[in-house]
């Protein structure tokens, strides 16, 4: 019509000198007579090059958004883009999943993951089924595991045993020892059961400290049935193996521990972060504590109104 044409030509009378380089910067994107595309087809530019940003801003954007990702890297290392864009936007940034991954990939950015360590069995103990395979796990204290780990100081190995929780992935104990000695992993079972009740089930590999009878006696004591994984199995105690992953890559190796007190009270800070603060992305990025704990509350809750 007369008066669209009219319009068409008002839009263009301003933009006629423009250098066909510039003219996406020439939409008026508050100007509603004209849509954009509309205003794109005038100026002979299709809507791909006005929505498209200059190399340079968006070099500059992604060095801007690679800071904020090495901020987060220098604190947490072993962060994969998931966790990293969580932290970023969690301080305040407005990015998203994607764009954290793009500029990670092309920046070479990656997190670091650790190789398999097996345990060795003694084959002069019973060894027991792995009852854990296609288990749905539902519910805290359904099933906990257990593993042993050493650590390298200056001064020689140290071994650290820790116990979780399956369902919530919380760290309910550890401890760390000089020795192998059997009974002081059956003293921290007995210990852990204590505070938190007893488990369905307890899974470990078949190390010989885990078969042995004084730690397989506590487990009977407390009628708790008893899971070992298969020979060579690593993946069939995953939730251990991750810990282990976690707590190396992310705090031992970077530290370096050089004393007994130093690697015990840098591993409870630790354990302190990897269940009140750690993001998992098993649990949809909540905490240990906070499963374990408010599944337990909701049970109170549905009982008293039962």
């Amino acid at each position: 019509t007369i008066g669209e044409q009219k319009v068409e030509i008002d839009f263009l009378k301003k933009k006629v000198q423009a250098d066909i380089r510039l003219r996406s910067n020439l939409v008026e994107p508050a100007y509603k007579v004209l849509s954009i595309s509309h205003q794109c087809k005038l100026l002979g530019i299709s809507r791909s090059q006005y929505y498209c940003e200059p190399s340079s801003q968006q070099d500059e954007k992604d060095f801007n958004l690679l800071v904020k990702i090495k901020e987060v890297q220098i604190e947490h290392p072993y962060y994969g883009y998931r966790r990293i864009w969580r932290e970023i936007n969690k301080n305040g940034g407005d990015t998203t999943e994607t764009t954290v991954r793009r500029v990670m990939r092309r920046f070479g950015i990656t997190a670091v993951f650790p190789g398999k360590n097996l345990s060795k069995a003694c084959k002069y103990h019973k060894k027991y089924p792995y009852l854990l395979r296609n288990k749905v796990i539902r519910y805290p204290n359904q099933v906990w595991s257990t593993d042993i780990t050493y650590i390298k100081l200056p001064t020689g190995n140290v071994y650290l045993m820790a116990i979780i929780d399956w369902f919530s992935r919380k760290v309910l104990s550890w401890r760390v020892f000089n020795t192998m000695d059997a009974l002081q992993y059956a003293n921290l079972l007995r210990e852990t059961i204590e505070e938190y009740g007893c488990p369905a089930i307890f899974n470990t590999d078949q190390g010989s400290q885990f078969t042995s009878d004084v730690f397989i006696k506590v487990l009977v004591d407390y009628d708790i049935q008893i899971s070992m994984d298969g020979k060579e199995r690593a993946l069939d105690n995953i939730r251990i193996e991750c810990l282990w992953r976690s707590l190396k890559y992310e705090d031992i190796y970077l530290k370096r521990y050089e004393t007994m007190k130093e690697l015990k009270e840098g591993i409870n800070a630790y354990f302190n972060f990897y269940n009140t603060a750690r993001f998992h992305q098993s649990l949809d990025y909540n905490v240990p504590d906070e499963m374990y704990k408010c599944f337990q509350y909701n049970e109170l809750e549905r009982k008293r109104a039962a």
